[in-house]
């Protein structure tokens, strides 16, 4: 038995509200049960340094908690530097939502994804790729409205999910409760379409073998399908 209940296959309660935010060019609160996160997303018409006068555009992230979002406070990483974990984490956002795009119809501007974890319960990164995606969506779609984009350049959904070995049975969605005592745990991230863009798998504490891994990447297909189609309730696609 799962401590929330849910059956092995069962994802959390998915909310996306869109337009959370007045001033940025997309914005959306993913609530994935008690896991929220903030998602906006800001055009800049200027692109990174490297990327000057290459016609390609660019689309990175920015990823914090705020200080009461887990059940003790944390110091503002603005006080104290970035961790290894943040920067790792909002690489990974950057890099799966840019699996998602043609960067060429983008054309050379830049878009900035920053997600910040209001409230967290296990599986902040994953809500923040796929919230992410969907202030990405709007902001595009604000680009190609005002006629600065003739090619829509978001080919795909990106989206993401956990899975896990959680008491020796493969689960999908893990919360905290299971994600501090999973054997195995793992974050997918998978496009609409059912391509792999990214797998992080590791063993905490117990291995695990082929069979089981064939059994947490077909859990985690069903939850990105689940995810996706609120992705597409949300922005109205």
């Amino acid at each position: 038995m799962r401590p929330s209940g849910r059956a092995l296959d069962d994802m959390r309660t998915i909310s996306i509200e869109t337009d959370v935010t007045r001033h940025a060019e997309g914005s959306c609160l993913i609530k994935c049960g008690d896991t929220h996160v903030l998602c906006t997303a800001s055009v800049d018409e200027r692109v990174p340094p490297f990327l000057k006068n290459s016609g390609l555009g660019w689309v990175t992230a920015e990823y914090g908690m705020l200080p009461r979002a887990t059940h003790t406070r944390m110091r503002r990483e603005a006080k104290n530097g970035q961790s290894g974990r943040t920067q790792e984490i909002q690489r990974l956002i950057g890099r799966s939502l840019r699996a998602g795009v043609d960067r060429v119809a983008m054309g050379e501007r830049q878009i900035v994804v920053d997600c910040d974890v209001i409230q967290a319960d296990g599986g902040t990164r994953c809500a923040s790729i796929t919230g992410g995606w969907v202030a990405l969506r709007m902001a595009v779609n604000k680009l190609i409205k005002a006629g600065d984009i003739v090619t829509d350049p978001l080919v795909d959904h990106i989206a993401a999910v956990s899975c896990g070995i959680y008491a020796g049975q493969a689960v999908l969605d893990l919360d905290y409760p299971e994600d501090s005592e999973a054997g195995v745990d793992g974050n997918f991230i998978i496009t609409g379409s059912g391509q792999l863009v990214e797998v992080q798998m590791s063993a905490e504490g117990a291995t695990f073998s082929r069979a089981q891994m064939d059994q947490l990447v077909d859990l985690a297909e069903k939850g990105v399908t689940e995810l996706v189609a609120a992705q597409k309730a949300a922005v109205g696609a």
